[in-house]
């Protein structure tokens, strides 16, 4: 089997690792609406803890535009009301409801350049099912005209996906911060790649995923980044959320993809977008458009 026609295989088991959103799934969650723009979805049973905070939610079942959905208060006018409320809502139900609390807040938009609604503890983004931005950085060497990967491997500490493997420089956009600086701060924190060499990443596009686990309802915006690294450059995590980092040849990357479950699921994604980018995947190859459209599912604005 050629080269190529192996990588077309990769997106056959890489959605497996994902739970599709069905029909099914979806009519489990009520819309999240504000000021009448849905901005998530929140599951039925979920919405059961939330109606005794009936100063911070409304819910409504009038057969409006939008059907049966969950809003916030009117009297909550400003982004700093709403974000104050929700932050009480969510310290009140705690662990319990919301695990793995992190003390980090991402904005709460209808899209990317629309203005912030208010801002919303991360932990609890799935929970609301709102859209979530984030930053990710393919850091790669050309060694003899072949180009490898730096790969990292996630700490076994992580809340999430412990000892998967990762981007080199991977992070939710959270709010007050443009993806640019991001992805400076991330490559500090992640891989201690200085500013002088990260400011150099190039934006080089963007992916989209859904995904339905219980009670949540995870939709991702991820802006894709790359950047030629020095072959003397070796990076060292910083933040201790790394194990290790290796460089690995591309091709024997999408290898492991294909073959295992041992990258993060989203990473994988992003992948498989820079193997399409870097000309590893072609359009004579059967199932190119196919593979091509996966790589954006859902609401990407």
């Amino acid at each position: 089997m050629s080269h190529n026609k192996t990588l077309l295989l990769i997106f056959k088991v890489t959605p497996t690792k994902f739970n599709f959103v069905t029909v099914d799934k979806q009519s489990e969650f009520l819309p999240f609406v504000i000021e009448g723009h849905v901005v998530g979805f929140i599951h039925n049973r979920f919405v059961e803890h939330l109606r005794r905070f009936n100063n911070v939610f409304v819910f409504t079942n009038d057969g409006g535009p939008v059907g049966d959905c969950v809003s916030l208060h009117p009297l909550l006018k400003t982004a700093e009301e709403r974000t104050s409320a929700v932050a009480y809502v969510i310290e009140h139900l705690g662990e319990k409801y919301i695990p793995h609390i992190r003390n980090e807040l991402y904005p709460v938009k209808s899209s990317f350049d629309k203005p912030t609604f208010f801002s919303l503890e991360r932990a609890a983004a799935p929970y609301f099912g709102i859209k979530a931005y984030a930053i990710h950085m393919s850091g790669y060497v050309e060694l003899d005209g072949e180009k490898h990967l730096w790969i990292a491997k996630r700490s076994h500490s992580k809340s999430t996906y412990p000892g998967l493997l990762d981007h080199l420089v991977a992070g939710g956009l959270p709010y007050g911060i443009d993806c640019r600086e991001n992805v400076v701060k991330e490559c500090e924190e992640e891989a201690g790649i200085p500013r002088s060499i990260s400011i150099k990443a190039k934006p080089v596009g963007a992916i989209s995923y859904m995904d339905i686990d219980g009670y949540r309802y995870q939709r991702y915006v991820v802006f894709s980044y790359d950047l030629i690294l020095p072959e003397s450059f070796e990076p060292k995590n910083e933040d201790g959320e790394v194990d290790s980092f290796k460089l690995i040849p591309v091709k024997h990357v999408a290898e492991v993809i294909r073959k295992t479950q041992f990258f993060k699921p989203n990473c994988a994604i992003g992948i498989i977008d820079f193997l399409f980018r870097h000309g590893y995947i072609s359009p004579e190859n059967h199932g190119y458009l196919d593979l091509l459209r996966s790589l954006i599912k859902g609401d990407c604005s």
